[in-house]
């Protein structure tokens, strides 16, 4: 796929002018720098071999189990020449064996950079701010920006363009969602999320996102009602009704989740050819029906593959820079 003239954008300029400690958000970017982050990871898709990250080294800081993040991670490293380096709860202990501003330090003094995928948001930000390199949310309880970064760059190469389209989230109001909605915001994407009382997206987030919103004429749109929210929709999105740490809310979570199944029936009253995208691991059964990541229209496993695409070009942009 050629790479549009419309991504180059006057706004962008160097991510870590704008992020300060890395990427800890979908905030921390401009539009401009998202527009050329997905323009990197296609060209880096599309055959550069460039090995931009010779000699240099991140570390894989994870308090939470992984597969696609560790395994995207490290072979993102690799094909660039780099080195990953995955460091295990058990053996780091952040918080408790060892304090995270020392974590921070340390590692600062052999690494290139910091991949930290972690529970708490808060446990990010201040490895960030005792860190001298950038650090990479690589999930937090607030936000998945890896992730959604890379479902975009999916969705662009789909549909051919972004701006203008209409992005339906059926489900609790995560941390995925929420890079979702600031992603969408940014870039003039319509975005409606429907979602049981109780378990809607961050006031903050929101807030920030309609604050966006108002800069790309996106619209955003909020309710209970998941066939009002797929009405028109160009992709149809879910994810888990419990993440990880919220084990002991599973059942609860079922109840009020119980009508809002992305199911063939629902995803027939969206765009004619919407896609259907789920970040993984599905529970298959609940937030998705059987079968459905099978359907024709599903990109699950195309949203796989580009989390790798899209960390060569964040890792590039930050460390590389440097």
């Amino acid at each position: 796929m050629a790479i549009s003239k419309s991504l180059t954008s006057p706004e962008r300029g160097n991510l870590s002018d704008y992020s300060g400690k890395g990427l800890l958000s979908i905030a921390d970017l401009p539009p401009g720098e998202i527009w050329h982050l997905i323009q990197s990871a296609i060209k880096m898709k599309q055959g550069d071999k460039k090995e931009y990250l010779k000699g240099q080294a991140v570390a894989l800081l994870f308090e939470k189990p992984s597969l696609r993040t560790r395994v995207s991670f490290d072979i993102a490293m690799w094909q660039l020449g780099g080195h990953a380096i995955y460091l295990s709860p058990s053996e780091v202990g952040l918080g408790r064996r060892e304090q995270i501003p020392d974590v921070a330090r340390t590692l600062s003094r052999y690494v290139d950079g910091i991949v930290a995928r972690t529970f708490s948001h808060q446990t990010l930000e201040l490895l960030a701010s005792y860190a001298t390199v950038p650090v990479i949310n690589a999930l937090s309880d607030q936000e998945h920006p890896c992730q959604a970064l890379g479902d975009f760059l999916t969705i662009y190469e789909k549909k051919g363009r972004l701006k203008g389209l209409n992005f339906a989230f059926i489900g609790d109001g995560n941390n995925v969602a929420s890079s979702l909605v600031l992603t969408a915001a940014r870039l003039g994407v319509n975005f409606s999320i429907a979602s049981p009382s109780g378990y809607q997206l961050q006031r903050k987030i929101l807030l920030k996102a309609r604050e966006f919103a108002s800069h790309s004429e996106a619209r955003i749109f909020c309710t209970p009602e998941p066939h009002l929210a797929v009405k028109e929709a160009d992709v149809v999105y879910t994810d888990v009704w419990a993440s990880m740490g919220q084990e002991a809310e599973a059942e609860n979570r079922r109840l009020a989740f119980a009508n809002y199944q992305v199911d063939a029936q629902l995803l027939s009253l969206a765009a004619s050819d919407a896609l259907f995208m789920h970040p993984l691991p599905a529970h298959h059964g609940e937030e998705v029906a059987v079968g459905l990541i099978e359907h024709p229209q599903a990109a699950v496993f195309d949203q796989a593959e580009n989390r790798l695409h899209i960390q060569k070009a964040i890792l590039v942009e930050l460390i590389g820079a440097r």
